[in-house]
């Protein structure tokens, strides 16, 4: 089980969640049956064999139990991943700040080999300057100064991805909208443009632009994020952020169409040299 470097507890729950799976297919145990051992239901065993929910040591050493493992060592081990997947994110202090459906997004952007990224109305948080998130945080009405400073303080160090010599390949494509949108005024835009310009040296980053001129392409339907991960039972995942909410998405056929759309989109917007060109146009006519 490679737990990737700076991984959270959601990746390293699904993985302890595929190892079980894999374990119970090999005895040909039921779900229900499985459930069954640990005094729960086969929908229990499907949450854990997931990671959509904490293991309890209790839980585990009983399931080794009915899955044939009994070497000590490997029993040990295993519960040992129990507790370290039992373990809080760095975010967690902040978790009554941030909504509940974007924490799991954290830990799996951590963890992610490629991301790759469509954005329409901002610049992704990942390559966001700390005045720029702060306008676009602050931008929504009733939230405190308190809140706004510590959802800052998670995405700039969200960034620090970017720094880590396992550091995720990073493509990401903005709308031209997006760049040429005065968020937090003319000074900060221009500087945000600056931060990009700058970030098209990071070894890891590709950065496209898609101008106006490119008309209707594949991605029109709104921005979206595509993550990879470097371990197989961590499938490809599409993520979709509303005002309220987001999606997970993960089925192969719904995947697919994204990752096609994202490869047409990088056929339709200027260039990684040519992006430079039109971003420091952007940035003189601010």
């Amino acid at each position: 089980m490679a737990v990737p470097a700076g991984s959270g507890p959601t990746v390293r729950r699904i993985l302890l969640g595929s190892q079980l799976r894999r374990l119970r297919e090999r005895r040909g145990i039921s779900r229900d049956d499985a459930g069954y051992s640990i005094r729960a239901s086969g929908s229990k065993i499907s949450r854990l064999e997931l990671g959509r929910v904490s293991f309890k040591n209790r839980d585990v050493e009983d399931l080794l139990t009915l899955y044939g493992v009994v070497d000590p060592a490997e029993r040990a081990a295993m519960l040992a991943r129990v507790e370290d997947a039992n373990k809080q994110g760095w975010w967690q202090p902040y978790a009554e700040i941030l909504p509940s459906w974007f924490q799991r997004y954290i830990d799996l952007e951590e963890s992610a080999s490629l991301i790759r990224g469509y954005e329409v109305q901002f610049v992704p948080g990942l390559l966001q300057t700390e005045e720029y998130a702060r306008a676009v945080i602050s931008r929504r009405q009733g939230i405190s100064k308190d809140v706004v400073d510590g959802r800052v303080h998670v995405r700039m160090t969200r960034q620090k991805v970017l720094g880590r010599s396992d550091s995720a390949r990073l493509w990401m494509v903005l709308d031209e909208a997006a760049v040429r949108r005065r968020i937090g005024g003319r000074r900060v835009a221009r500087a945000q443009i600056a931060r990009l310009l700058e970030l098209t040296d990071h070894p890891a980053l590709t950065l496209q632009v898609t101008p106006f001129s490119a008309g209707s392409h594949a991605a029109d339907g709104g921005a979206f994020t595509i993550l990879r991960f470097p371990d197989p039972d961590l499938a490809d995942l599409v993520y979709i952020e509303r005002l309220t909410s987001a999606s997970y998405l993960d089925k192969r056929e719904e995947v697919d169409e994204y990752f096609m759309a994202m490869d047409q989109l990088g056929l339709d917007s200027a260039t990684p040299d040519n992006t430079i060109e039109l971003l420091r146009g952007i940035a003189q006519d601010l």
